[in-house]
């Protein structure tokens, strides 16, 4: 079997993630206590203790995803399970990128502090929201983008899977959005609690500070399949990741057509990789047939050792 690593993103995240990882491993306690230096806060708190409010936002969520899925990843490389292509739904990319190689868990962590922060203050600067969409094609979102942008910024941010995706933009154009995709017959239209309008123009000041503390990273060429959220292909160069990292902050995440390019991988194993299940349900409704394993505590990483499909 040739396992394939899913990483998730903002929203997967829930209190109580690591607790159990901490309280078993070393590693992980260690993982921890970098992250406390490089962020200048405590995580572990944060992710095991909450309060919930506090873990949803933004600057403290994409370091805890980020640091639980480095944490499952380094766990099962020791227990013999590596992959052989990875993928990570908007910030869960930097996961799977750690996993190929691309940077150190330090350099990686630090990317994200420097992306997770740079969105809330763009969030700020540019106020903005994102809206679920179900029932609709892709082809009918846009539409529905093209017939609300009167109103002001509004695109395609997460195409999730068929009939499942978020638009992003400014407060009015996507109300106006979702007014428009009700009355087109959409099943679901509804505004998300988020801090920003991500994956949309309104990130332009984010994308800009991230693209500074990228150039002054050390990155390497993947060692294994990652594919990028912007081109559904796997990344290329240390130099592709740079670029394609920043441009993921405006550009949407193309997570069906990412599932499509890894479902060519014969006698693949599919793995979600740290907190919840979302991606597992994602695959399920693209791929026919196809079903992930949710790696997010130590027992999950005791029964996916144990079993006879960890063969890499």
């Amino acid at each position: 079997m040739k396992n394939i690593f899913l990483f998730p993103g903002q929203g997967s995240q829930s209190v109580g993630m690591g607790k159990d990882l901490a309280g078993r491993y070393e590693s992980a306690r260690r993982r921890y206590a970098e992250a406390r230096e490089i962020l200048g806060f405590d995580l572990a708190a944060n992710c095991f203790e909450g309060p919930e409010d506090e873990l949803r936002q933004t600057r403290v969520t994409q370091p805890a995803l980020y640091v639980h899925s480095c944490i499952l990843t380094d766990l099962l490389k020791e227990s013999g399970v590596y992959a052989r292509a990875a993928a990570g739904h908007s910030v869960g990319e930097y996961a799977a990128l750690y996993c190929g190689g691309v940077f150190s868990f330090a350099e990686g962590l630090r990317l994200v502090k420097a992306r997770a922060e740079a969105m809330q203050v763009a969030g700020e600067v540019n106020p903005g929201t994102m809206a679920a969409i179900v029932g609709l094609t892709d082809e009918d979102a846009r539409e529905v983008c093209s017939a609300a942008s009167p109103e002001g910024v509004v695109v395609p941010a997460n195409y999730n899977s068929p009939g499942q995706l978020v638009i992003s933009g400014s407060i009015p154009a996507v109300r106006k959005a979702i007014e428009i995709a009700k009355a087109r017959g959409a099943k679901l239209a509804k505004e998300l609690s988020v801090s920003g309008a991500f994956h949309s123009p309104l990130m332009k000041p984010a994308a800009d500070a991230l693209t500074r503390a990228l150039s002054n990273a050390h990155l390497s060429q993947p060692v294994l399949p990652v594919i990028a959220n912007v081109t559904a292909k796997p990344h290329e160069t240390a130099e592709t990741v740079r670029r394609l990292l920043a441009e993921q902050l405006l550009s949407p995440v193309r997570w069906t057509e990412s599932l499509l390019e890894m479902a060519q991988i014969e006698n693949a194993c599919w793995y979600e990789v740290g907190s919840g299940n979302v991606l597992a349900g994602l695959l399920k409704r693209t791929i026919k047939g196809a079903a992930a394993t949710t790696i997010g505590s130590a027992s999950d990483l005791d029964a996916a050792t144990q079993s006879v499909g960890v063969a890499s």
